[in-house]
């Protein structure tokens, strides 16, 4: 069985439900579509991962199993997000993936497309060894990808999710649990309509 597990975090792509901070500049339906790509160019990238014993799970809102089997393929482990907030979706993955004796986990949702599996091997690599938790930070004051060995509740609650302190807080959290954690370099995520230029140069490229 694999014992390192990628987990992406995203929504089935609806109109009008999906990207609505970008509806203003883009309309429901473009804003729809900038998410399905967005979402497609990072399943299909971080595919090949599971040639080297990486299991890729998706935890997804919206539609149900059989729409995102037809969207992004029947290879792939599909399951529902839990309710709540961010942290709670995001710590129950986790606890799933442990209950399923997974060792080393890495979550990351579909806003940053310069994420490199370079940068996955890495954080892998490190959680193998001696880091607890691995943050990438991002330019807004979030983070892009968040990995662990073993569950740490506590880096999950009391978090203002959506603003510019969410990875200020994590990592006060973790100072105070006295983690060995490690940041990976500033990356940006694609959230408002003055990022869609970073999808831009990407799109080109794909």
């Amino acid at each position: 069985m694999n014992k390192q597990l990628l987990i992406i975090l995203t929504r089935y792509p609806e109109i009008g439900k999906t990207k609505t901070r970008m509806i203003p500049i883009l309309g429901e339906k473009g804003a729809m579509e900038l998410h399905r790509q967005m979402t497609e160019y990072t399943v299909n990238k971080f595919k090949e991962l599971s040639q080297e014993n990486i299991e890729i799970q998706i935890y997804f809102t919206g539609g149900n199993n059989i729409l995102m089997q037809q969207w992004l393929g029947s290879s792939l482990t599909y399951k529902y997000q839990a309710e709540g907030d961010l942290g709670n979706k995001m710590k129950s993955a986790f606890i799933d993936a442990f209950n399923e004796e997974k060792k080393q986990v890495i979550l990351i949702g579909t806003d940053c497309p310069e994420i490199t599996i370079d940068l996955l091997q890495q954080s892998f690599n490190l959680l193998t060894f001696n880091q607890d938790l691995i943050l990438g930070k991002a330019q807004d004051g979030g983070y892009y990808l968040i990995g662990l060995n073993r569950i740490i509740e506590p880096i999950f609650n009391q978090i203002t999710w959506g603003s510019n302190q969410v990875l200020n807080q994590t990592l006060d959290i973790a100072k105070k649990l006295k983690l060995n954690y490690h940041l990976l370099p500033e990356l940006p995520d694609i959230d408002r309509p003055e990022d869609l230029s970073i999808w831009e140069k990407v799109s080109r490229l794909v």
